[in-house]
């Protein structure tokens, strides 16, 4: 899997269609007004984790990715990922800043944007990713095959367990099967 092939999601106990979900790298200018607009309105306004503006340094590292999800064409979630040594991509990376807008979060736009990430990040050769993840989103991040590490701590202000992902395991398990 590429962040560039779309990822569907299926969910058969619905009766109306299936929004179709892909997830792709932000490249230019208007994706970028995209992440920050989405960033802005999870964790600004409505969460208020941050009073103006979630932008950090990371924001203007040129090793920071970002990663675009989209419902049927619309923008509605993102995800920022960095090398946390930006001159050792094949180091730990850090994933953060998921956010969906809430019209969308019951279409599960987080696993594929989730998924993106680590796939990407293994793809650069990283050797494990972290996240600071809210409580809520525990379970969630352990169904991605994420296991927490420690105990819960106070991250942004607020209660975040930090969580990671094998990257060599990712990456080996997006290989084809030799048959």
């Amino acid at each position: 899997m590429t962040t560039t092939d779309p990822i569907t999601v299926e969910r058969p106990w619905r009766t109306e269609p299936r929004p179709r979900l892909e997830c792709k790298l932000a490249t230019d200018d208007a994706d970028l007004a995209y992440h920050h607009a989405i960033r802005r309105s999870v964790f600004v306004l409505e969460q208020a984790v941050f009073a103006r503006s979630d932008n950090d340094v990371r924001d203007e590292d040129a090793s920071t990715m970002r990663i675009l999800g989209y419902a049927d064409g619309e923008p509605a979630g993102t995800v920022r990922l960095f090398p946390i040594d930006p001159g050792e991509p094949g180091g730990d990376w850090q994933g953060d800043r998921l956010a969906v807008l809430p019209p969308f979060r019951s279409m599960l736009l987080g696993l594929p944007l989730v998924r993106a990430a680590v796939a990407t990040a293994a793809a650069r050769g990283g050797s494990r990713m972290i996240a600071h993840v809210q409580p809520a989103n525990r379970t969630f991040f352990r169904r991605l095959g994420w296991t927490q590490v420690g105990e819960p701590e106070v991250y942004l202000g607020l209660p975040h367990l930090l969580m990671e992902i094998d990257l060599a395991a990712a990456r080996a398990a997006s290989r084809p099967s030799a048959s």
